[in-house]
């Protein structure tokens, strides 16, 4: 259930802005996502699971503030990052 180091690499040289760039807000908001999904699925299957339902709202709370972090800081960046992930807003 939890990302393997391959695809965490592999979402990290995707999203990254300079070579080793591994914590600016669009590589955590990459990794959020796709940890996100695994969560939905995951309860798809196991309904009652509520303790994975808390942690994947966190999850979606901790996104939502790098998503108004980036739209701030960088709007261009953030729309990029958007629709690559295919996130509504």
């Amino acid at each position: 259930m939890a990302l393997t180091t391959h695809e965490k690499q592999e979402i990290i040289q995707k999203f990254q802005i300079n070579e080793g760039d591994t914590g600016s807000s669009a590589v955590q908001i990459a990794l959020l996502t796709t940890r996100i999904n695994q969560l939905q699925e995951h309860l798809k299957l196991h309904k009652h699971d509520n303790s994975s339902r808390r942690g994947l709202l966190k999850l979606v709370g901790q996104r939502r503030h790098h998503q108004e972090y980036l739209k701030r800081k960088d709007p261009e960046q953030y729309q990029e990052v958007i629709q690559a992930l295919g996130l509504r807003k």
